[in-house]
């Protein structure tokens, strides 16, 4: 059946898609030079911004910020128009290829509710996070050097203290921090063009205040939660761990595919199963994820199909087979709509359950071969945070992931795998370690590497007695 999916989204696709794609291209070429002097090839992509947004409500604030930014005149708000304009270009897309999956999975999505209300105010914090986004586009990224990126100090401060705003101190610090690792970025053989220019955009949004938000009143949702997978999103400065789940709502209901999502800060020493001592506020989430156990939800707040984590609204309950859930329920769960400020190709994660294929190397990478149909498999994205390995990718019969978008193809991102060892079926799960190293040689090695998280905490209580 699946191989069967796949042929349907590789010949079918959505038209347009490669034409939008080429004008975001072009647009982050210009920001790689950029604006402060701009060429005739610098020109005409901005040009094609405009004409690609021509026929929409944005067609005319695009056209207007296009000639502004031509003629040298460039504003923060030019600017954010731009960035509105590549984000409803990419949010397009994402739309199209997210309507192809669902069409062809047969999976059915709930509308999404209408906007957030617009921000009334913009604080200092925003304007100095602005001003920096604006610096970094006149002088583009291979101007940028070590005082241009120490410049964004203050506002990462400044954002960091300040709790609706710190999902932009979060973006801003990680974009320094990188282009920091990169300096001199005009030696750089290659730039992450894409990258950077996605990570430019989002945070010129958020400092026009932009939400994830629906405008209609948060949602409160109680039930079953039953778990299929986490993922791990892990940079040098913070860590998110994602939970892919079905929630069951009390009182009977059609299932709903969910996501649960906590965050920490740390520092780039604190890697692999060291991130799970970063949670210590949520030790319910930890245990149903290590134990591979339900959870019984109240009244937790959902936006869209985010439910915002609170351990003291949850409890855990029996053990689960998440490769069970996925099997009876995921054909009959509804997703959720995703928030506009989210929508973009790479955002695209899908839970799927394969069953009965092979996984085989091809050219140095792991391929899921579906009765003929390739598609590749993400092994790169396994983090070290648990015991899912590429060898057990590798020798898979069953495999829960997800599907993703990347580059110009669909690839499985694996979340749990089931595999023969020593005769024996067995499971690797990304959160099987949430409580501890289950793995006797793994948990040896990092008792001798020590306790990261204990010296760093010992040592920050230490300055803070002083």
């Amino acid at each position: 059946m699946l191989a069967h999916q796949v042929t349907r989204l590789r010949a079918e696709v959505p038209a347009g898609l490669a034409e939008a794609l080429d004008v975001v291209a072009g647009f982050d070429d210009v920001l790689t030079r950029g604006l402060a002097r701009l060429g005739e090839d610098d020109a005409a992509a901005l040009a094609a911004l405009a004409d690609a947004l021509a026929g929409t409500p944005l067609g005319t604030r695009v056209a207007e910020a296009v000639g502004k930014v031509t003629a040298g005149s460039v504003a923060q708000e030019h600017l954010a128009v731009l960035a509105g304009a590549r984000s409803a270009l990419l949010g397009a897309a994402h739309d199209a290829l997210l309507g192809q999956l669902d069409d062809t999975l047969g999976r059915d999505r709930s509308p999404w509710p209408g906007p957030a209300a617009a921000a009334t105010h913009v604080s200092p914090t925003l304007l100095a996070a602005r001003a920096w986004l604006h610096e970094v586009a006149l002088t583009g990224w291979r101007g940028v050097d070590h005082e241009l990126v120490s410049a964004v100090g203050a506002p990462v401060e400044a954002a960091l203290a300040e709790p609706g705003s710190r999902r932009l101190a979060v973006l801003l610090d990680g974009l320094a921090a990188e282009l920091r690792a990169c300096v001199p970025v005009a030696a750089m053989p290659q730039v992450p063009v894409r990258r950077w220019a996605d990570l430019w955009a989002r945070g010129m949004l958020l400092t026009q205040g932009a939400s994830a938000g629906p405008a209609a009143d948060v949602e409160r949702v109680s039930g079953r939660l039953l778990p299929l997978g986490v993922d791990v999103h892990e940079h040098d400065t913070a860590v998110q761990v994602q939970l892919h789940a079905v929630l069951e709502p009390a009182g009977g209901g059609t299932p709903r595919l969910v996501q649960a999502t906590v965050g920490a800060a740390k520092v780039a020493t604190i890697v692999g199963p060291a991130i799970w001592r970063l949670f210590p506020g949520h030790p319910t989430l930890l245990r149903a994820l290590a134990e591979r156990r339900a959870v019984t939800v109240t009244d937790l707040p959902l936006l869209g199909g985010d439910l915002r984590w609170d351990d003291t609204r949850a409890e855990v309950g029996e053990p689960t087979d998440p490769f069970a859930t996925a099997r009876l329920l995921l054909g009959s769960a509804t997703a959720a709509s995703t928030p506009p400020l989210d929508r973009h190709p790479a955002a695209i994660a899908e839970p799927v359950l394969v069953e009965g294929a092979a996984v085989r190397e091809d050219d140095g990478g792991l391929v899921l071969d579906l009765d003929g149909e390739r598609v590749a498999v993400a092994a790169d994205r396994l983090p070290a945070s648990g015991p899912l390995t590429r060898d057990r990718v590798a020798g898979a019969s069953a495999c829960l992931g997800l599907l993703r978008w990347d580059d110009g193809r669909w690839l499985l991102h694996p979340l749990a795998v089931r595999f023969t060892s020593r005769r024996q079926v067995a499971e690797a799960h990304n959160g099987d370690w949430a409580g501890g190293i289950t793995d006797p040689k793994v948990a040896k090695a990092e008792a001798k590497a020590g306790d990261a998280v204990a010296v760093l905490r010992e040592r920050a209580g230490r300055l803070l007695r002083r």
